[in-house]
């Protein structure tokens, strides 16, 4: 897999770019956001096969990481993992909100990034997409309208941009209203993995969900056991 690093610290991107290497991966080192931003671009680079991953540091030189991860979004469908040093949720649920499928803190574990890694990168898998072999119908809960088969989200009529992740979890607590999904099979289902780690992620994936939706009861907590989806009166 071609993986786009994007760490303007020459030595920690020389110590990662090892580390990747051995695990089969072909690094290409960006070191500020408009390097990123040119590597991306397929028209610069007709004769490479796309990235299978973007590693992005938000600390880079020329631009702030949440400007660099907005604006490779509009240019390819590639997954982005921020890797940062800012640890607190409001800034995790920001990147995802710009279209990070996924949040590492600095400093980490190689084999927690590598996890992600793979992680992330299913979700251009052929199949991969939550209800791919499902119905064709949207579903409906009240003010939400969840359109499956085009993978688009609307309340009351207006469109909500949600990432992949956050509109397969999404997919997966309507289709059955009112039943407790455990935080281990959410994240066998949404992330394809038994990894541990993922929970931090599911935490700030329903965060963002319910930001987006800005229906924060929609989405209710069952301590200790994991997330149901609660429809709305009347749906």
């Amino acid at each position: 897999m071609r993986l786009l690093l994007v760490e303007d610290d020459d030595h920690v991107a020389a110590a990662l770019s090892a580390v990747l290497a051995k695990h089969g991966f072909d690094v290409v080192h960006a070191r500020n956001g408009e390097e990123a931003l040119q590597a991306v671009l397929p028209a610069k680079h007709p004769d490479k096969p796309p990235f299978g991953v973007v590693l992005l540091d938000l600390g880079l030189p020329d631009q702030d990481g949440y400007q660099v991860c907005g604006k490779i979004r509009k240019l390819t469908s590639t997954p982005v993992i921020m890797v940062t040093a800012r640890a607190d949720v409001r800034s995790r649920i920001h990147g995802l909100n710009l279209g990070a499928d996924d949040y590492v803190v600095k400093p980490y574990d190689t084999g927690e990034l590598l996890a992600r890694i793979h992680a992330v990168s299913r979700r251009n898998a052929p199949g991969d997409e939550a209800g791919a072999a499902g119905p064709e119908h949207a579903l409906r809960l009240g003010p939400v309208i969840i359109e499956l088969s085009t993978r688009r989200v609307s309340v009351d009529g207006e469109a909500v941009q949600l990432t992949r992740k956050e509109f397969d979890l999404l997919a997966l607590l309507a289709q059955r209203p009112g039943v407790v999904f455990r935080r281990e099979q959410i994240i066998s289902e949404v992330w394809r993995t038994s990894w541990e780690g993922t929970g931090r992620t599911l935490e700030v994936h329903v965060a963002s969900l319910r930001s987006k939706l800005r229906m924060p009861a929609l989405i209710e907590t069952v301590r200790g056991v994991g997330y149901r989806l609660v429809a709305p009166a009347g749906a």
